[in-house]
């Protein structure tokens, strides 16, 4: 994401393949048995942002879970979701950090041929911070928030909440491109923005709060999932579902032991402090256990973004809950 900053009333002109699916953020499929270690997949994985929803991946990692499936897994943060995180004074160790040339077949954080498998996040969890001269949710009426990009989880959770409010963006609110950072806050550049749980956490060591927690409002979602690209997908499946067991395993995992999340954190993000961490894994029982694609988040976000060219699509076109559905029939959660 650029660190330009600029306003935007635009309701996102592009297809459902674009603007959903860069909302949605995501990772692996299928079903299969468990390969022998000398025998394990190499597979690339382009992560999305910096975010809580995307520890799932790094404990999968670190705690062996890829192996024990048979994967041979190189993940990577993207430079424009570490730059995001450094403006809100989050430093990306850097080699962690990867262009995504196109090439990488799953991915967290979008992509127009790619098909959405699984969703850890059905309802936008997201808040909206600010300093603390902003008293009420009354009080965001006129003000300039920021958000990071258009068809985002934080453009489509922040457009929701603008109409369930009944307010108008560029009559009653300024929507700010780009700005949903400490860093865009703290320089005046907006006056409240949209916050995931990372941004929460370290809000007070900029003085500011949260004011609205969108959680509360249950607007429904497809973001913080699996996606996987559709030829690949389609030759792939067993790779897929061995990738999708992994982060299964890899959310129980962070549910019975935050030592592994902690751990992650640190490594992956470089988030060290003990009160950030804390506030990022209040956020992880909220991870579904079964996460089975949004089929309300993807229609929801359809009609949010309503175009002529999008209203020529189905929401069908953009998931596939097979591979879920298989590791259901086979009891594979229950056992979590």
């Amino acid at each position: 994401m650029s660190n330009t900053y600029q306003s935007s009333s635009r309701s996102v002109p592009r297809t459902i393949a674009t603007a959903a699916l860069a909302a949605l953020v995501a990772a692996g499929c299928g079903t299969g048995t468990t390969a022998p270690v000398d025998a394990a997949i190499a597979v690339d994985v382009a992560l999305g942002d910096v975010s809580i929803n995307k520890v799932p991946f790094l404990v999968a990692a670190d705690a062996g879970l890829y192996a024990k499936h048979g994967l041979d897994v190189h993940q990577f943060i993207t430079p424009g979701a570490a730059a995001d995180a450094r403006n809100s004074g989050v430093v990306v160790p850097p080699e962690n950090v990867r262009q995504d040339i196109g090439a990488a077949p799953i991915a967290a954080g979008g992509g127009v041929h790619r098909v959405i498998i699984a969703t850890h996040e059905g309802v936008v969890r997201s808040h909206i911070i600010a300093p603390a001269s902003i008293a009420s949710v009354e009080g965001l009426k006129g003000r300039r928030i920021g958000y990071s990009g258009t068809g985002t989880v934080t453009h489509f959770g922040l457009l929701s909440f603008v109409r369930k409010m009944g307010w108008t963006p560029e009559r009653d609110v300024t929507l700010v491109e780009g700005g949903s950072s400490l860093d865009a806050i703290t320089e005046g550049k907006v006056d409240a923005a949209m916050a995931s749980a990372l941004l929460v956490a370290l809000a007070p060591t900029r003085g500011l709060r949260p004011l609205v927690d969108l959680g509360e409002h249950q607007f429904p979602l497809a973001g913080s999932g699996i996606m996987a690209e559709r030829d690949w997908l389609a030759a792939n499946r067993d790779t897929a579902t061995r990738f999708v067991r992994a982060a299964v395993d890899a959310v129980a995992l962070m549910k019975r032991d935050r030592a592994v999340v902690n751990a992650a954190l640190a490594k992956w993000f470089n988030i060290t402090d003990a009160t950030t961490q804390e506030g990022m894994y209040t956020v992880v029982a909220g991870l579904p256990d079964k996460p089975s694609p949004s089929v309300a988040g993807i229609e929801a976000m359809m009609q949010l973004y309503d175009t002529p060219a999008m209203r020529q699509r189905r929401a069908e076109e953009f998931y596939d809950a097979t591979i879920v559905e298989e590791l259901d029939r086979a009891g594979y959660f229950n056992a979590r």
